[in-house]
């Protein structure tokens, strides 16, 4: 079995959750850690930033990824840093600069990093293994740059197609809380677009201390 690594779009680094991160008032142990220490682990600020989206992502991603040797089973896009393992460790000027930057295939910060690690991720590839991406799929901000790396080995969650970034995220999440890995769809298909899916059924509650074996 080959090694499927997850690519997991950015969270928004300039909006209130990132402002209050950073404020100077703030006293929560997360700001404190990256306003004044040595900084947070990147998959927590852009959980804490996102919310349910990110979480989501980075729940699956860690559900389901299988990668050996240096490249990680899952890798974030950042808006100036190209892609980063969830452990690499931020600070308050590390999302200044992320708030600073537009993501787009125009703006040079953002697209030159992340081409240089799409191409070293791809020299990396062997036969049977794939990308997926957990991300927007249906503009190209993220997918033009790495099917131009990638090509046939980008896959994305067929069920993506047609959803919001919030009903991704629950989605991503239920999948990794039952140990259910979604089917994959090529990027380089035009399944990426698709009308809107219906909501997803409530999840079952989980069992309590007298349910349990």
């Amino acid at each position: 079995m080959g090694r499927r690594i997850f690519l997991l779009s950015p969270a928004s680094c300039s909006g209130k959750r990132a402002s209050l991160l950073i404020r100077e008032k703030a006293s929560f142990p997360l700001a404190l850690r990256v306003r004044d220490g040595d900084g947070a682990e990147l998959g927590e600020v852009f959980s804490f930033v996102s919310g349910l989206y990110f979480r989501g992502k980075l729940a699956y991603a860690r559900a389901f990824g299988r990668s050996s040797g240096p490249v990680p089973p899952a890798l974030v896009i950042t808006p100036t840093r190209g892609m980063l393992a969830p452990g690499f460790r931020v600070t308050a000027d590390d999302l200044r600069e992320f708030a600073s930057v537009s993501i787009g295939a125009g703006e040079n910060l953002y697209r030159l990093p992340f081409e240089r690690d799409a191409r070293r991720l791809a020299r990396t590839l062997a036969p049977g293994d794939d990308v997926v991406l957990l991300g927007s799929v249906a503009t190209g901000k993220y997918v033009d740059i790495l099917l131009d790396a990638l090509g046939t080995r980008l896959l994305f969650p067929a069920e993506f197609a047609g959803r919001g970034d919030m009903s991704r995220g629950g989605l991503l999440l239920r999948s990794a809380r039952e140990g259910r890995e979604l089917a994959y769809a090529p990027a380089s298909s035009g399944e990426r677009h698709g009308p809107r899916p219906p909501r997803l059924p409530p999840a079952a509650p989980a069992p309590t201390e007298g349910d349990r074996p």
